[in-house]
């Protein structure tokens, strides 16, 4: 009985590897043995960035959204708690967006949460 090889079938799963680790340093590039270590770790990588991500935008947006909060005389915090207690639902991202591109939009976003604090206030004290 005739050996079987896999050779088309290997060749092909070396070749995409080789292919994915194009542009690597020195032998991550060219032997098959390195550049499999060297996709592997990039895959994991990129799987666990594309979830970091998510938080780093959400990051940049509270940065911002803070500093133009700041300029209006108030606490990140406290807006936040503002808009609870305004009852707006608009996410960080819309916020955030607001504050650079629409100022005029932004400021009376805020002079809502602002209002809505100080409903609150006057209700606790009654």
């Amino acid at each position: 009985m005739p050996r079987v090889t896999n050779a088309p079938a290997a060749n092909k799963r070396r070749k995409k590897i080789l292919k994915h680790a194009k542009g690597y340093f020195a032998r991550k590039s060219k032997l098959y043995r390195y550049a499999k270590d060297a996709v592997d770790h990039a895959w994991q990588y990129a799987y666990r960035d594309r979830k970091k991500k998510k938080s780093t935008a959400r990051q940049l947006w509270i940065v911002r959204l803070s500093a133009a909060v700041r300029a209006q005389g108030m606490s990140y915090s406290r807006f936040i708690e503002g808009l609870k207690a305004a009852n707006v639902d608009m996410d960080r991202k819309v916020l955030a967006d607001l504050a650079v591109r629409d100022e005029v939009a932004f400021n009376a976003v805020v002079k809502q949460a602002q209002d809505a604090l100080k409903t609150k206030a006057a209700s606790a004290q009654a």
